[in-house]
Order: structure tokens, then C-alpha cells, then sequence
């Protein structure tokens, strides 16, 4: 078995490496489906109660499900992604989470 030598370095032979690489989590997307059930009424409440969002808001992520057969309704951690997702299973709405860019 061959022996190990200790690494023996001087100040002319020492180079310093720096790595400026950041990494960045992508966000995880609470998407919603369109259903030809939940009224878009209820939709519209179910958004309110979740995520506090204002009427306005509520009504045009609504309408973009409607329109657009699914809306990405909140993007952030993966864990309160999943939690909002089961929420809004709860409620009666059809849910998914994906990652996101």
C-alpha cells in the first residue's frame, strides 16, 4: 500500500480559487383547473379565505381559470405551496403544484 505524503505548499505556489455562484431556489406554482362544477362565485370565495387575496384579485384569478382552463394562483416554498394546494383540494377546487422557472 502506497504512502500518503503530506501536501507541502509555499506562497509562490498557493493560487486562491473563488467561486461567485449563486444558487437560487425556484419557486414551486399552486396551479388551479378549471372544473365545470365549482361555480366561479365560490371560486372567488375560496380564494378569498385561503390566501386573503383582495375581490379583485380573486375575480381575475378566477377568470383567468375560466378563461385559460388553469391559473397559477401563489408561487413561493415548496412546503406552503403543498399546504395551500390541500387547502384548496378542501374546498372542493382541483389543484396542482409545479415548479416553477
Amino acid at each position: 500500500m502506497p504512502s500518503v505524503q503530506p501536501l507541502r505548499t509555499t506562497s509562490e505556489e498557493t493560487e486562491v480559487v473563488t467561486s461567485e455562484t449563486v444558487a437560487t431556489r425556484r419557486p414551486w406554482n399552486v396551479v388551479v383547473w378549471n372544473d365545470p362544477v365549482t361555480p366561479m362565485s365560490v371560486v372567488v370565495v375560496i380564494f378569498r379565505k385561503v390566501f386573503g387575496y383582495s375581490n379583485n384579485k380573486c375575480t381575475q384569478l378566477m377568470l383567468t381559470v375560466h378563461h385559460e382552463g388553469r391559473a397559477i394562483v401563489w408561487s413561493g416554498a415548496r412546503e406552503r405551496a403543498e399546504s395551500y394546494c390541500v387547502k384548496l383540494q378542501v374546498a372542493g377546487l382541483s389543484t396542482t403544484i409545479e415548479q416553477g422557472d
